[in-house]
């Protein structure tokens, strides 16, 4: 009898309007539940309402429609991400990682046609977030497919040596500039901030003989700048002598001129003198002369063209 009364009285407690108020009461805490969503400081939250784009907003809580009616996807716009190409970094333990090679992807064609192994990252941040979501179905494929594009053009146009020496630092930049360009016309909405060339190494079997063609190139290069320098520190020092010699030339020049300019007016002064006192200035000229003959130490022989002999005039103190 007792059993039968206890449940007479759980009947009566689950009646009817007990029941729906328990439903009321877990669709408005459903409700509530999905009302309010957070946006972490690196992200944007994209809204779609019955499946069409509403808004984009910023970090914090946010209210929306519940029940599924307004949906939120969270993007991480602050965040760089990384995309690795001809190898990938395997995690190997606590703080430890190493690269390994995944497939051909990095085996190029060169513009000398020869075969090149070309390692590369690129790092990319989201900048449009409704694009990123609805823009592409195959994001990360799309990402690596265009890379993959734009770094075979470059090689391809560039001969290995060139590729792996002086033109890696324009490959990058001419990848970032075209990957961009590519992005943009897709309506990606990322943008790439980064091209990194890794390794670039000729085929494993070829390997050998590059390196003595690198190894070669760098002599020639050494010896080049070794030539530099000798050039350098040659042609000052052959220029300056050149120099002198030029102004040791113009100081004899100007000296000669000189001398025979001075030679030029005193023969104009003696001429002047001697058009005024023809007989005066012949003997001023012989005695002058003579003068000069007989005071010097050593006595000349004096010759006379009218006679055959020679008249010796050398000890004319002596009394000879």
């Amino acid at each position: 009898m007792a059993d039968e009364e206890t449940k007479k009285k759980s009947r009566k407690a689950f009646t009817p309007a007990i029941f729906t108020w328990l439903i009321i009461l877990a669709i408005a805490v459903f409700a509530g539940f999905s009302s309010f969503y957070v946006v972490d400081e690196t992200e944007n939250a994209v809204i779609t309402r019955l499946g069409k784009y509403t808004k984009t907003v910023g970090s914090g809580l946010h209210t929306k429609l519940p029940f599924g009616i307004d949906k939120s996807y969270n993007v991480p716009v602050k965040v760089v991400q990384t995309e690795q190409f001809g190898f990938k970094t395997v995690k190997a333990g606590r703080n430890n990682e190493y690269k390994n090679n995944i497939g051909t992807e990095s085996t190029m064609l060169t513009g000398d046609l020869n075969i090149v192994d070309v390692e590369w990252i690129i790092q990319y941040r989201i900048v449009d977030p409704k694009q990123w979501l609805f823009g592409v179905y195959e994001k990360q494929q799309t990402i690596r497919d265009i890379s993959r594009s734009v770094i075979n053009t470059l090689v391809g146009d560039r001969a290995i040596l060139a590729v792996m020496g002086s033109e890696r630092t324009n490959i990058e930049t001419l990848a970032l500039d075209m990957m961009n360009e590519n992005f943009k016309q897709l309506g990606l909405g990322i943008s790439v901030i980064a091209v990194k060339l890794q390794n670039i190494v000729p085929p494993s079997g070829v390997q050998d003989a590059f390196e003595d063609v690198n190894k070669a190139t760098q002599d020639m290069n050494r010896f080049i700048n070794e030539g530099k320098q000798a050039y350098n520190a040659e042609i000052p020092r052959a220029q300056g002598e050149a120099d002198r010699q030029i102004q040791v030339a113009e100081g004899y020049a100007a000296e000669r001129v000189n001398m025979a300019k001075g030679d030029v007016a005193r023969f104009n002064a003696v001429y002047e003198e001697y058009k005024r006192s023809p007989k005066v200035t012949r003997e001023r000229i012989y005695l002058e002369t003579m003068n000069e003959i007989f005071s010097s130490e050593k006595k000349p022989d004096i010759i006379d063209s009218e006679l055959d002999n020679m008249l010796p005039i050398k000890n004319l103190k002596s009394g000879n």
